[in-house]
């Protein structure tokens, strides 16, 4: 179940694909496809045809399908469907309080408590931070801090931002496989296993924070705009065909997570977020 604060209701998680994946998860032969399908190159030949024009007649269906309201974006005449995939809303501002936490994309959102160990139990699986970071960062600081996982569906909007001002400090790559971040992949360690670009940004008002863009099952690329300064609700970059997440660690001692998203964290249901939506304050 996914929770909406916006109608204070709960709503059922239609996961697209779901015969699909069954199949590939949950089956002997399933599984066996699937070790092809994970591999990076199968997902750079799904981008190149989403690259195509004639992948442009998939964009209709996709759109009725998914209800997605077309006008809270750009209108334009999309060439391809990674283009439209990867579409601009109209208004991007945000409108919160300097000392707010925001979320960085349309996506649903369940925050995980740091131990003292620096491990996390993200859906039933148990990582080390270093797992997350591939032992590239040191993360003793954030002890006891939180993990906060940023799913985005299908339907949901494809581009992401900075979370409050401040300064880029650096970004590295890790390839890896590319795992759907959907529940049926729950056996899989997939924040270890993904594909995932990770930055480590110096904020204005929560210190350093840790960005970790996953990629997903079909999803080509993930692109970045690296800068060197940056404002709160500044586009940081956009994932293009696929469901993807987002993961940001950050310190304890700098933020206080809303009371309903902590309520919601305790009982493994995710709180369905606006790109720029407050989720904490600055402790």
């Amino acid at each position: 179940m996914i929770y909406n604060r916006l109608t204070n209701t709960y709503e059922e998680d239609h996961q697209q694909c779901q015969t699909a994946l069954n199949f590939l998860y949950n089956t002997r032969f399933g599984r066996l496809i699937l070790k092809l399908l994970i591999q990076p190159f199968i997902s750079k030949i799904i981008g190149f045809y989403h690259d195509t024009c004639i992948s442009k007649l998939k964009i209709k269906n996709f759109i009725k399908k998914n209800n997605i309201d077309m006008n809270l974006y750009v209108n334009k005449d999309y060439k391809n469907f990674n283009e439209f995939f990867t579409r601009e809303k109209k208004n991007k501002k945000i409108k919160v309080a300097t000392e707010d936490f925001i979320s960085p994309a349309d996506s649903k959102l369940l925050i995980y408590k740091i131990t003292p160990q620096q491990k996390v139990t993200i859906k039933n699986s148990t990582y080390t931070l270093s797992d997350l970071v591939d032992n590239k960062i040191d993360l003793k600081d954030y002890k006891k801090g939180y993990c906060m996982v940023f799913r985005l569906a299908l339907d949901d909007y494809h581009r992401y931002c900075y979370v409050d001002d401040g300064t880029f400090e650096s970004s590295y790559n890790i390839k890896g496989k590319l795992h759907t971040v959907c529940s049926i992949s729950k056996d899989y360690k997939i924040y270890k296993e993904n594909h995932r670009v990770i930055s480590k940004l110096n904020t204005k008002h929560f210190d350093d924070i840790i960005y970790i863009e996953v990629g997903a099952l079909s999803v080509g690329k993930i692109i970045n705009h690296e800068q060197e300064s940056f404002k709160k609700g500044d586009e940081k970059g956009y994932f293009k065909m696929g469901g993807s997440t987002i993961v940001v660690l950050v310190k304890d001692s700098v933020l206080k997570i809303d009371e309903d998203i902590l309520k919601h964290a305790t009982k493994e249901i995710e709180v369905k977020l606006s790109y720029g939506e407050k989720i904490g304050t600055k402790k």
